[in-house]
Order: C-alpha cells, then structure tokens, then sequence
C-alpha cells in the first residue's frame, strides 16, 4: 500500500538511458583504439652508445663530447574520436663522431715525462712513509707518556699507602706511650699516696709519744689513751667530736667512687656561741674533690653544737672519711 502510494506521487522516469550508457562505452573504446595506434613501440636493442678511456704520459685535453639526439616528443592526445592519428616516420639517431686521432708524442719526451711521473710517484711514496713514521712515532710517544703516568700514578698510591701504614703505627705508638704514661702515673700516685699514710701515721706515732712524754704529773685522772697534760680533762668531751661529724657531714655532697678510706684533717676555729669564723686543711686527703666537699659542708653548716658543758671550744682539729 505505502509502495503503491509513493509510485503515484514520484516524478515520471526519464527514458533514454540506455541509449546513453551504450554511447559512453562506445565514446571510450574509440579512445583507447586512439591511443593504442598513437603510441611507437620499440622493441630493438640501443646499442649505440660506447665510452672509451685514453691515457698518456703527457697530459693532453680530450675532444668535446658528441651531441647526443634530443627524444622524440610525446603527441599530443586526440580531441577528435573520428580522426585517426597518422603514425610518425621513425626517427634514427645520427652516429657518433669518430674519436680524434691521438697526436704523435716523442719518444723521449715520453721517457723524460715518464721518469718525471715515476720520480714524483717515488716523492710522494717517501712522503708518505716519512709521515707514517712519525704518526708511529708520535703514537709510540703518547704510549711512553701514558705509561709513564700511570706507573707514576702507581708509585704515588704505594707511597700513600706508606705514609698511611706509618701513621697507623705512630697513632698506635703513641697510644701505647699514653697508656704507660697513664700507668706510671697511677703507680707513682699510689706509691705516694702509701708514702703520705706512712709519713701520717709516723706523725701521729710521734705525737703520741710527745704526749706521753709530757704527762708526767702524778694523779692524773686521764686514761691510757688520753693525750692531755692537765689533772683532769678540761676540753672537749669523748662524745662531741662525733656530734660535730654527725652535724657536718650530712652537708656533704660526694659522688665520685674513691680508692681506699682517705682521711681529711680541718681545724675549724668558732665563736662562744658555735658559729663557725674559720676553717682551713690540715692535712690532704689526697683527693681534692674529697678535700673542697668537706670545706664547702663545713661552711654550709654555719654553726656547731655545744658540748655538755654548754661550751663551743674556740679551736677543733675534725678528721673526716668518705665510707666512714
């Protein structure tokens, strides 16, 4: 029904188109025939060109080269289909001229010319050797050169690793010199610190011994031990050299670990009242940090206790050790 519908409003077809197809095929074939005919093949072999090389001891100009024949041009193409191209008369290239005769040469000329030729052949032949023999040369120098550096480079690193080995040991010499130094001093302190307690304790054998030699008074109400030289004890009591240490010492600030027991004597001179005026080392302890402790305690103090008799005596000798 649609098919139907379109057909009755569609514009009439158009006749002649066969006709015309058949028109076109026939116009192109014509052309092709046209062509065909218009085109000249050859299928003979050019043979005609030759070249030729002359060569003499003198040098001579050559002859101008021959003209060689201009190509045919191409035709033009056919308007017309009814006309049939006519063909072409075949054109031949001319002959090459003949090659010009070779001028007569002498035949001394010819010799000296040769021997000329063979003399500057054998000039540049001896150049050349020359000149590879000094690039054989040159290249045998560069060689010496670089082999030269690098032994030289070489020797600068064996002598580096010398001067390293001989610093390694003097480094080594001289820690093993520092540790004896460090040895003998250690010794030499202790053997002095020996000498000092010996030198004390000889000092205080003495002392004693002086004492003993002034209590000559009989009645003396003093022990064995005592080292007074009055009737009776008019000092300190037994118990106030303890109170004394009992209130410096807490004052002391010591961290440091000491070899042995050292003992620091300090006489402190005081007011009636206690409080502290003066105090100075009697005898190291041959430790100085043990040595300012106890006198920085001793003036953190300030004040000591009284005794049991409510007197501060004016002048105490106070002894005092770490691990006491």
């Amino acid at each position: 029904m649609n098919a139907i519908a379109h057909n009755e409003f569609a514009p009439p077809p158009v006749g002649g188109f066969g006709r015309s197809l058949s028109f076109a095929l026939f116009m192109h074939l014509l052309l092709l025939v046209a062509i065909a005919f218009s085109v000249q093949w050859k299928t003979e072999p050019n043979n005609l060109s030759a070249s030729a090389e002359l060569w003499s001891a003198v040098p001579l100009e050559a002859a101008p080269a021959a003209n060689e024949p201009e190509p045919p041009t191409p035709p033009e193409p056919v308007k017309a289909v009814e006309q049939k191209p006519e063909p072409k008369p075949e054109v031949k290239p001319e002959p090459p001229p003949p090659p010009p005769a070779v001028p007569k040469v002498n035949a001394a000329a010819e010799r000296e010319a040769a021997d000329i030729a063979l003399k500057k052949e054998l000039e540049k032949k001896k150049l050349e050797e020359k000149k590879e023999a000094e690039l054989e040369k040159k290249k045998k120098l560069e060689k010496d050169k670089l082999e030269k550096e690098k032994l030289e480079k070489e020797k600068a690193k064996e002598k580096e690793k010398e001067r390293e080995k001989e610093k390694a040991k003097e480094l080594e010499k001289k820690k093993k010199e520092e540790a004896l130094k460090k040895a003998e001093a250690a010794a030499k302190a202790k053997e002095e610190a020996k000498k000092a307690a010996a030198e004390e304790k000889r000092t205080e054998a003495l002392r004693n011994e002086n004492l003993k030699r002034m209590q000559g008074m009989a009645g003396a109400s003093g022990d064995e031990k005592a080292k007074g030289a009055a009737l009776k004890s008019s000092g300190p009591s037994a118990s106030y050299a303890g109170r004394i240490r009992a209130r410096i010492k807490p004052n002391i600030t010591f961290t440091e670990d000491v070899a042995g027991n050292p003992k620091a004597e300090v006489e402190v001179r005081t007011s009636p009242d206690g409080t502290i005026l003066s105090r100075k080392l009697l005898s190291s302890s041959g430790n100085k940090a043990w040595d300012e402790a106890v006198l920085k305690a001793i003036d953190k103090t300030a004040t000591l206790p009284r005794d049991e008799d409510g007197r501060v005596p004016p002048v105490l000798e106070i002894s005092f050790r770490p691990k006491d």
